[in-house]
C-alpha cells in the first residue's frame, strides 16, 4: 500500500490558496482514483482506491500545514508504509509558478509541513512532488503571500501543474521515482 499524503491548511477559508495545493492535488488522484477523501483517520482525511494498478491510501491532514507529520506518522504506522512509500505533496515557493519537481528526499527547502514531516519520521528520504508557487515579483510577507487565494487568472495554469502532478504521482506507482524524475523534472 502506498500512502499520498498532500499538505494543505483545513477550512474553508484555505481551500483556493497556494499552500494547499497538496489538497487540490489529492482530491484529482481521488477522482482518478474513484474514492472519496473523507473518512476521519489518524488527524486526517482518507480515501482508499486504486491508482495507476496499485492499492493507495489518499490523504489530507487535518493538523494544519506545520504540525503535519503527527497525521503522517501515524499514518504511515496504520498502513504499514515505510518512508519509502510515501509520497507527499506540497508547494514550493522556491520552484517556478506552474512547474512541478519530483525528488527521492531531501531537506525540507525551509517548509514547515516538511519540516514537520521529517522530524516526526526521522528520515528525510520519502518521494515528494513539488507545485511550483515561486511569485513572479518580490514579496514582503510569505507567510501572506501562500495563503492568499490563487488569483482566478492563474487558476487554469494551476489545474494544467495539477494534471502534469497527477500524472508524475501515478508514473511514481508505476515506474519509480528516479524514473519520474527524468520523465518530469
Amino acid at each position: 500500500m502506498k500512502l499520498i499524503v498532500g499538505l494543505g491548511n483545513p477550512g474553508a477559508e484555505y481551500e483556493l490558496t497556494r499552500h494547499n495545493l497538496g489538497f487540490l492535488l489529492v482530491d484529482l488522484l481521488a477522482e482518478r482514483a474513484k474514492c472519496r477523501v473523507n473518512r476521519p483517520e489518524e488527524q486526517a482525511l482518507v480515501g482508499r482506491g486504486r491508482l495507476a494498478d496499485c492499492d493507495v491510501a489518499l490523504a489530507k491532514p487535518q493538523t494544519y500545514m506545520n504540525l503535519s507529520g503527527d497525521s503522517v506518522k501515524a499514518l504511515s504506522a496504520r498502513y504499514d508504509a515505510l518512508p519509502a512509500d510515501v509520497i507527499v505533496a506540497v508547494d514550493d515557493v522556491a520552484l517556478p509558478f506552474g512547474r512541478i519537481r519530483v525528488r527521492p528526499g531531501g531537506s525540507a527547502g525551509g517548509h514547515n509541513g516538511l519540516k514537520s514531516i521529517i522530524a516526526r519520521l526521522g528520515t528525510q528520504d520519502f518521494p515528494r512532488v513539488r507545485l511550483g508557487i515561486a511569485p513572479d515579483h518580490p514579496v514582503a510577507d510569505l507567510a501572506r503571500f501562500v495563503l492568499q487565494p490563487i488569483p482566478r487568472a492563474a487558476r487554469k495554469d494551476v489545474d494544467t501543474m495539477l494534471w502534469t502532478a497527477a500524472d508524475a504521482v501515478e508514473s511514481i506507482l508505476v515506474s519509480g521515482v528516479e524514473r519520474t524524475m527524468a520523465t518530469y523534472n
